[in-house]
């Protein structure tokens, strides 16, 4: 005797031809956006090269003055090969790059602890809020001067200079990050025994990690900008110092060229470091 199945069977099962999960309709949109960010990028790139290309090759201005494309590439790989000024490229870049590296290494194993001090101990508060506070709105530039009269024309001044500029955007967001830690957490880690140094190193550092990057980003471009700057003083190599010791004698392909270097450079850092951030903090970068 035949039997009829009365259990209801589903208009659509899940894994049904043509139903889409919701998470893959939430990668499709993001890879879009992906995508199309990225367009947008080499879409500006090329307008900025087409319009660099007419007026160069149109001479709205003397070629000594604009360069083409073309002779500013020709002029950068001599500059790989032959060199400038008694020194290689690669020489011009390893000195600026130490230079930024010692900085930034030094910045990191001071900043760091003093905005996690800021933002839990109000006597650190009070000392060191007022002097970064202080000497932060002031171009570095202006401070320079003072840099090479203490401490001479040598590489100390130079990286000197560039930490300061690091530390106080460092300092700053780190502080920032540590203030912002929910206290339940910290009430949390305390029921359960821990000790104010597991505190800072397990529940702060973390929880402030994001901003601690983002204060890396910010940090490492104002460095990067002083350093060239303070290479044009007192100084033998270095990207910098290849730029302004071009443009003295009107060597304009150059000066473009070390520009075009220097912002590359600059690109390359920040996008390492966002591809870091996000490595590192994925649960914010999804917020």
């Amino acid at each position: 005797m035949a039997t009829n199945d009365s259990r209801a069977q589903p208009a659509f099962a899940p894994g049904n031809v043509g139903e889409a999960a919701p998470g893959d309709a939430g990668a499709r949109r993001a890879g879009a956006r992906f995508h199309a960010g990225h367009a947008a990028t080499a879409t500006t790139l090329a307008v900025l090269l087409a319009a660099w290309w007419l007026a160069s090759h149109l001479q709205w201005l003397p070629p000594v003055l604009l360069p083409t494309p073309e002779a500013t590439l020709r002029k950068l790989i001599s500059l790989y090969t032959d060199g400038f000024d008694d020194a290689t490229l690669m020489q011009h870049l390893g000195a600026s790059l130490a230079r930024i590296a010692l900085a930034f290494a030094l910045a990191l194993v001071t900043a760091i602890p003093a905005g996690i001090a800021i933002a839990t101990n109000r006597i650190a508060r009070g000392v060191l809020d007022p002097v970064i506070e202080f000497y932060r709105p002031v171009p570095p530039l202006a401070y320079l001067p003072l840099m090479v009269i203490w401490f001479g024309i040598g590489e100390l001044s130079k990286v000197l200079l560039i930490y300061l500029t690091i530390f106080a955007p460092l300092a700053i967001a780190t502080a920032a990050g540590a203030g912002r830690v929910a206290k339940s957490r910290l009430l949390a880690a305390s029921t359960l025994g821990a000790t104010r140094r597991q505190l800072l190193l397990l529940v702060v550092l973390p929880s402030a990690l994001p901003e601690i990057l983002t204060g890396v980003r910010i940090a490492l471009g104002a460095g990067w900008s002083t350093l060239v700057a303070a290479e044009l003083i007192a100084a033998t190599r270095g990207l910098g110092f290849m730029v302004y010791s071009a443009s003295r004698f009107l060597v304009t392909d150059v000066v473009i060229a070390g520009i075009l270097l220097i912002g590359a450079i600059a690109l390359v850092l920040e996008l390492g470091l966002r591809v870091l951030q996000r490595r590192l903090t994925p649960w914010h970068a999804e917020q």
